[in-house]
């Protein structure tokens, strides 16, 4: 493959440019505000609904949510989105500024009697109920820090009780990753407090937090904006909450497992009824019924926004039909009787029409999609066809809790195709296509070069091609990242986009692409060891053994074969591994036929794998033994890939 600055014969090339882009966003353009001002015109952003309910049941407001610590500075800063107050200005689609707006009410509310939540000091809201000797916690938010300062004021307000409960909706970590932030670890294990979570829990954070981590983190910065400058012409919402917390995440094991739809629990006195929804928003998910309080938990699988069927953070696709499915089949089960809804995230849904109305919506809206999307597909349109055809109803389409703040008509259509018929979508040429700096090289040279493509972008853009506009200087800059006038117009079109998207996902990835082009240089890992480590010490070793596996470098593991036995004293367990056909293998037995024998302590074990103690350190530990080849655990940790989350996106 030709490098990003080497030319195709033929292919004229501009020089590598000093020129400095602009540091900071364009204006929006005389189109972008004349679009986002239509928008205002045709929908009912006036209407006060969501803003009773957001306000209803506030007990503390603070003035301010700072949370800071010495290492990290400041970690959640509640006045960044001071600007939120006032009208939408040009540089923001009225409808997200609206949605903004709402998301932006930090503060903690009482739903019903015993029944509280925390909104805005993280992305996802932590909900509180009054156990009989204590509290019981529902997703305690995403890192350590939000959530002891939402757990603070809720000990300000309500008075000091201990929590005797925890509740995990699902497996992302903006609902688990705080919960030592309410309980610690040895408090959860000396009180014997109930840590509960749906079947699959444990598997899915390594199938998505651990497996893919590192490249997940990097297109989570673009995904939620997380590099942005707070305001109008930067980040403004995240769709489903305000922020991401920036901290540390930790993971306390579930200890009971919530197998089946129908089954009861009386948690600290409170009567819970579980129903589960795997493979809805997130592959280990249920909901849940309060009997006594007529209150409904809906985790993430309803919103007051559309949300994502494949997200642009990336993730497995997720099934719209079973989504749909359960939200009728709560309706069933639950839907007379309740008198309030909440979820994990924005804001809950009071008085039982106006809740079995918002389900009823929920679940039409993800069966329309994934319907129409199909029927569409069996006429022979392909994603992308049908991502550009396929509009809701009217009836859901002017339901503010239907409107794409997070996921889109757009991208869930195509999700939907990708479910059921993959990336390929029949037509040869897209078969086995070029990889996209040398395609990129081709087709600017087919186009005549890149500044007969600047040119002419250059009046597309005036008229407001934007779509257009980007693809093709996107191929320019993959022939050329050195363009500094494909450069600056391309991050001038992202800029556009962005202002004009109503889903504040599409708006961060757009911005961000922006901001990139004007500083090529990448953020940085968010995945350091440190990091990594608490996560990875809650794992179970199978699951610990299988990120090992997706470290080893194949082509450098060619011809090795390795065999070590793996003793982990205080977990009383013995496992073999291997390496054979470059590839990763383990079992947990012992293994007769091992070239080396190690004991040593999992946490030793893994603070050697994250590479924070180095090998020859762990191997003459007091704690490790060994038997055998002392070089057949260097050779394996030799093996390994380190990965950081910042790699190029935007550009070769």
């Amino acid at each position: 493959m030709p490098s990003p600055t080497t030319p195709i014969e033929g292919l004229p090339l501009t020089e590598t440019t000093s020129t400095p882009l602009p540091a900071k966003p364009s204006s929006p353009s005389k189109i972008t505000a004349a679009l986002n001002a239509e928008v205002a015109a045709v929908l009912p952003l006036d209407d006060t609904t969501d803003r009773e309910n957001v306000d209803r049941g506030l007990l503390a407001r603070p003035e301010r949510v700072l949370i800071t610590d010495d290492r990290d500075g400041t970690l959640w800063d509640s006045a960044h989105y001071d600007f939120l107050n006032g009208e939408a200005p040009p540089s923001v689609n009225p409808s997200l500024w609206r949605h903004a707006q709402l998301d932006n009410s930090p503060g903690l509310y009482e739903l019903r009697d015993g029944l509280y939540q925390v909104r805005g000091f993280d992305l996802a809201t932590m909900t509180i109920v009054r156990g009989e000797s204590g509290w019981i916690i529902i997703d305690p938010l995403t890192t350590i820090e939000s959530a002891r300062a939402a757990f603070a004021l809720v000990t300000d307000v309500l008075g000091q009780r201990p929590v005797t409960g925890v509740i995990y909706t699902h497996s992302h970590i903006d609902h688990y990753g705080g919960a030592a932030g309410v309980l610690s670890q040895e408090d959860a294990a000396a009180r014997d407090v109930p840590v509960i979570a749906p079947a699959g829990f444990i598997e899915e954070i390594v199938s998505e937090t651990v497996i893919a981590g590192p490249a997940m983190s990097r297109r989570r910065s673009f995904h939620f904006g997380t590099g942005l400058e707070r305001g109008p012409r930067g980040h403004v919402n995240n769709g489903i909450g305000i922020s991401t917390g920036l901290g540390s995440s930790a993971l306390i094991a579930p200890t009971v497992d919530v197998t089946h739809t129908g089954q009861e629990i009386v948690l600290d006195g409170v009567r819970i009824i579980f129903q589960m929804t795997p493979d809805a928003e997130a592959p280990a998910e249920m909901m849940f019924w309060f009997p006594d309080l007529k209150a409904l938990c809906v985790a993430e699988n309803c919103n007051s926004t559309m949300h994502n069927l494949y997200t642009l953070r990336g993730a497995q696709v997720r099934d719209a039909l079973a989504w749909s499915d359960y939200i009728q089949e709560a309706l069933h089960l639950f839907g007379d009787d309740a008198e309030v809804c909440f979820g994990s995230h924005n804001w809950p849904t009071y008085g039982g029409p106006a809740v079995r109305a918002f389900l009823a919506n929920q679940r039409d809206l993800y069966r329309y999609l994934h319907d129409q999307t199909m029927r569409l597909a069996n006429h022979g349109y392909t994603s992308s066809e049908i991502a550009q055809e396929l509009q809701l109803p009217s009836s859901l389409a002017n339901d503010f809790s239907c409107r794409g703040y997070y996921g889109t008509v757009s991208h869930n259509a195509k999700a939907v195709y990708q479910r059921y018929l993959g990336w390929f979508e029949g037509n040869p040429a897209g078969l086995n296509p070029l990889p996209p700096e040398e395609s990129a090289q081709r087709a600017v040279r087919y186009m005549g070069g890149i500044d007969a493509i600047v040119a002419r972008a250059r009046d597309d853009f005036a008229a407001g091609e934007y779509r257009w506009v980007a693809e093709v200087l996107n191929r320019a800059l993959f022939a050329d990242p050195t363009n500094a006038e494909a450069r600056h117009l391309l991050a001038e079109t992202y800029d556009q986009l962005g202002y004009q998207a109503e889903s504040a996902s599409w708006r961060n990835v757009y911005l961000t692409g922006a901001a990139e082009l004007r500083d090529p240089t990448p953020p940085g890992t968010t995945q350091t060891a440190r990091k990594q480590a608490p996560i990875l010490h809650a794992l179970p070793t199978r699951e610990l053994l299988n990120w090992l596996g997706v470290r080893v470098n194949g082509p450098r593991a060619e011809g090795k074969d390795l065999r070590l036995e793996l003793t982990f004293p205080e977990r009383d367990e013995c496992w073999s591994v291997g390496i054979c056909n470059a590839t990763i293998h383990c079992w947990p037995e012992p293994d007769p036929d091992a070239q080396l024998q190690l004991v040593m302590p999992r946490k030793l074990f893994e603070e050697t794998l994250l590479g924070l103690i180095p090998v020859e350190d762990a191997t003459t530990d007091p704690a490790a033994e060994m038997s055998g080849d002392p070089a057949v655990f260097s050779a394996l940790v030799d093996l390994l890939d380190t990965f950081t989350a910042d790699f190029a996106i935007v550009e070769p």
